[in-house]
């Protein structure tokens, strides 16, 4: 099979530690030809949607980093491939937030000709932290609102500690923890966060969000699916002194069994994600609450794989392979 993995630059990865480069070393072990390309490689001509990449299959049976390191050297060969999308049989588009549009507007006549993982339509629906709303009875208390006023008079009336989020962020950036007690700071950060500076149509929306303590002590729950199927999990714990649960803001990955509440959330929105052709995401949930859903670049299967003594990547790629099959047969 012929199988793209569109993302951001190879080059600054950790192949030990990134989801990608496991997924992609899997592919190479299966024999499959294995290409690379970013954002602004996908292009059209003469009505047909073309893409600028790179072959970075290299010989199997090398480790991650001997692996990576043969990667590395294929990227910077100056021989570019031009070909038809349609010409792959699966794409992962895995490009850390924010989404390109354009990109995924350029990719969306073939989404049903090409495997993509996950779909155009599913990624511009659920690529920011809005997407939870769908989903009202098994998340925190949540407001968004570009009005500083308003902002201020909820986070007044709840009366406690509460979350700020910028929508299109990930990693835990600009994440922070605010309360009533800290007035002067409180209406600073609001103006920040909004761009109060903006006219009102221009402002940014920001997400205000009840803050769970039970995160201090707990962490949060990573949960991995794979078509609506639960496919593995961690817990992760903040480092002390702050309560951002991400691997990236210094968060520690820890076993975890999933409880039978974490099966009932999973249970609740795995048709929809079925639906909305989120094949493969991360979820994040705080004691019973639902907090996030990952679907642009998920991560976490190299660290439930150490935890776990499992090779995840082994499934997902068991799973593209029987949808290509499918998607060829149907296509007869």
């Amino acid at each position: 099979m012929k199988i793209a993995f569109l993302m951001d630059r190879l080059d600054s990865i950790d192949p030990v530690n990134e989801t990608t480069s496991h997924l992609m070393y899997e592919c190479n072990e299966r024999g499959h030809t294995v290409y690379f390309l970013e954002p602004h490689d996908v292009y059209v001509r003469q009505n047909a949607v073309l893409a600028r990449m790179r072959n970075v299959t290299v010989e199997p049976g090398l480790s991650i980093r001997r692996y990576w390191r043969a990667l590395i050297r294929c990227m910077k060969k100056d021989e570019l491939i031009f070909e038809s999308v349609t010409e792959l049989d699966a794409l992962f588009l895995r490009k850390n937030p924010p989404l390109v549009y354009q990109t995924m507007e350029f990719l969306a006549p073939v989404n049903n000709r090409v495997f993509m993982i996950n779909s155009t339509r599913g990624q511009i629906l659920a690529n920011s932290k809005l997407y939870t709303l769908n989903f009202p009875d098994i998340i925190p208390q949540t407001h968004i609102s570009r009005d500083p006023v308003r902002l201020k008079k909820i986070i007044d009336d709840f009366g406690g500690a509460m979350v700020v989020k910028p929508l299109q962020r990930f990693g835990g950036e600009g994440v922070i923890k605010v309360s009533v007690r800290d007035r002067e700071n409180l209406i600073s950060l609001i103006n920040y966060y909004v761009r109060t500076y903006q006219a009102y149509p221009n402002r940014e929306p920001i997400m205000v969000q009840e803050y769970l303590d039970i995160v201090k002590s707990e962490g949060d729950v990573r949960i991995l699916l794979l078509n609506g199927e639960i496919l593995g999990a961690m817990r992760r714990k903040p480092r002390p002194g702050d309560f951002r649960t991400n691997i990236h803001a210094g968060a520690s990955a820890h076993k975890h069994d999933i409880t039978p509440r974490e099966r009932e959330i999973c249970a609740t929105i795995s048709e929809r994600l079925r639906r909305d052709g989120l094949y493969f995401v991360g979820i994040d949930i705080i004691g019973d609450k639902l907090i996030e859903v990952n679907c642009v670049s998920p991560g976490g299967i190299p660290r439930i794989n150490r935890l776990n003594n499992v090779r995840l990547e082994r499934n997902v790629i068991d799973f593209i392979e029987t949808e290509v099959s499918k998607m060829k047969q149907d296509h007869s």
